[in-house]
């Protein structure tokens, strides 16, 4: 049974805090209510940062479910906004970037958006797509010899991009709390390259970012450049997004915090990215999410055919959303109409991107504390009323 749009399902223990934390928003009758945040009468709910636009009563209205959100002491600091019909109608932050020196947090405050990097990589995969370089249906290993074929059958790119290809996520803790350096792609697919596959290819969903590795350097193999330039001369310059890198530092961004279940948030020890740059390893913010919502709407970065591919749904995903080619699809809003997007979870991070593209609407939280998928979420999903009222006052 899908669940209705005022509800939220998590899904069942997962594998990592990325695929383990992804939260499950449909259309049907069951699972738990989502309800606004009660507001906590204490300095902790105090608004410390704002961008805001105008004062319409919708304005107030998102303004006051971000501070609701910010009072349950979900997260250190997080922006929120929406852009409608290509432009920034509304943005708004609350919190600390940095409590060490009071740091606010900003709608340009560089933070982590975990696997919000994977609809990025898939877009970077249909561009090679409509060249003609790439093909989704043939074995990897035509671009990437340097994984091996695997006894458990033939994997490709389309599996990759659907997680149906049959590749595990990381084995223990300490390797999902990375803290090796790896220099390339292929020194990070060293990690899992000799692994069984956990699953027959195309027969199961099973959330991997290692997967999405392999399409980093599937990419870097069809294209002539590295991943991280491949992705700024065709992804984020053509997007226009200004704060989107591959993090190689933490200066200048955000710092990482945890919260736990009871409202406690703490700071995180540092992790390094580098074993998992294309499905987890980028910085931006909640501007630039924005941006690149509205670039997939207007059809700058790949064809309106070609997003067209990668949201149908395979029906291979048979617990929560679907999912198509690096995209969440979370179906029919039955005020909004249809709704895709991403979200994310990792150490120092937790965001959501939704994309409604009857509304020609674009919808982004982003923080920079683990644990607070859920509070994002909801808040996401509550902003699309006052994106509507706005948008029908323009």
């Amino acid at each position: 049974m899908r669940m209705t749009w005022n509800n939220i399902r998590r899904i069942g223990p997962g594998k990592d805090i990325e695929a383990g934390m992804e939260n499950q928003i449909r259309t049907g009758n069951r699972a738990m209510v989502l309800r606004p945040a009660a507001v906590v009468m204490c300095m902790w709910s105090l608004q410390l940062a704002a961008q805001v636009t105008s004062t319409t009563y919708a304005d107030l209205d998102a303004r006051k479910m971000v501070d609701a959100s910010y009072a349950t002491r979900s997260f250190m600091g997080a922006a929120a906004g929406f852009a409608i019909d290509g432009e920034f109608v509304w943005q708004y932050a609350v919190g600390l970037s940095d409590a060490s020196d009071s740091t606010l947090f900003q709608s340009n405050t560089r933070t982590r958006i975990a696997s919000i990097a994977k609809p990025m990589t898939a877009i970077a995969t249909m561009q090679l797509v409509e060249r003609g370089v790439l093909d989704l249906d043939v074995p990897v290993q035509i671009y990437l010899p340097e994984f091996a074929v695997k006894k458990e059958g033939v994997v490709t790119t389309r599996q990759l991009l659907q997680h149906t290809a049959g590749i595990g996520e990381y084995a223990t803790a300490k390797e999902r709390e990375n803290q090796v350096h790896y220099t390339t792609l292929l020194d990070a697919i060293d990690i899992f390259k000799d692994r069984d596959l956990i699953s027959v290819p195309g027969v199961e969903f099973n959330y991997s970012t290692y997967g999405y590795v392999l399409l980093g350097a599937i990419i870097e193999k069809v294209s002539g450049q590295t991943f991280t330039a491949y992705m700024q001369s065709h992804i984020w310059d053509v997007a226009g997004l200004q704060d989107t890198g591959v993090e190689n530092g933490r200066e200048g961004h955000a710092a990482l915090y945890h919260s736990n279940d009871k409202g406690k948030i703490s700071g995180s020890k540092i992790t390094d990215l580098s074993d998992r740059i294309p499905g987890g390893g980028f910085y931006s913010t909640l501007t630039d999410l924005l941006k690149f919502g509205n670039a997939v709407l207007d059809g700058s970065l790949i064809s309106a055919e070609s997003l067209a591919v990668m949201l149908k749904d395979p029906g291979i995903k048979t617990d929560g959303n679907g999912y198509g080619l690096g995209w969440y699809l979370f179906g029919e809003n039955p005020k909004y109409g249809n709704v895709f997007g991403h979200n994310g979870s990792q150490t120092g991070a937790s965001t959501f991107l939704m994309l409604l593209p009857e509304q020609h609407t674009v919808v982004a939280v982003v923080s920079n504390t683990s644990n607070a998928l859920p509070a994002v979420s909801a808040l996401t999903v509550a902003l699309f009323d006052p994106a509507a009222i706005t948008k029908a006052q323009r």
